[in-house]
């Protein structure tokens, strides 16, 4: 059902000084701030030949990052990201499964333009997962 792996996102406690340090200390392309007001977030990604890493930073006083910042205030890995076919197939297959899938199970749009959803950590052993369709 999952496809390839789209990016892993990584929420640090310093947009500007993470996406340097991608940039000068690896050498990285790294794209600009992009605001996700409907995610609670500001999103940096930066492009690999094989995936993305996505930087993740709260956006808003109501940010869930804020609240995994507050847990781990130096950052760490926060999802993961694969890509489906067909969204809904997906969300219908992993609730026949037990799987929960977070915020209602309706798709929003992503920051890549395209409908994601996200998995709870606790159904698959620790790791959020996040379901973006391509």
């Amino acid at each position: 059902m999952i496809g390839r792996l789209n990016h892993v996102a990584i929420a640090v406690p310093d947009l500007d000084a993470a996406a340097a340090q991608y940039r000068t200390t690896l050498g990285a392309d790294v794209g600009p701030p992009q605001d996700e007001p409907d995610h609670g977030v500001t999103v940096v990604f930066i492009t690999l030949p094989n995936t993305k890493i996505e930087l993740l930073y709260p956006l808003g006083a109501d940010s869930p990052i804020q609240g995994f910042l507050d847990k781990n205030p130096s950052g760490g890995i926060h999802h993961m990201c694969f890509e489906v076919e067909d969204i809904l197939a997906a969300r219908d297959r992993l609730l026949a499964e037990g799987a929960r899938v977070l915020g209602g199970g309706d798709p929003k749009i992503g920051a890549h333009g395209k409908p994601v959803l996200f998995l709870h950590p606790k159904d698959f052993n620790g790791c959020l997962i996040e379901l973006e369709q391509i």
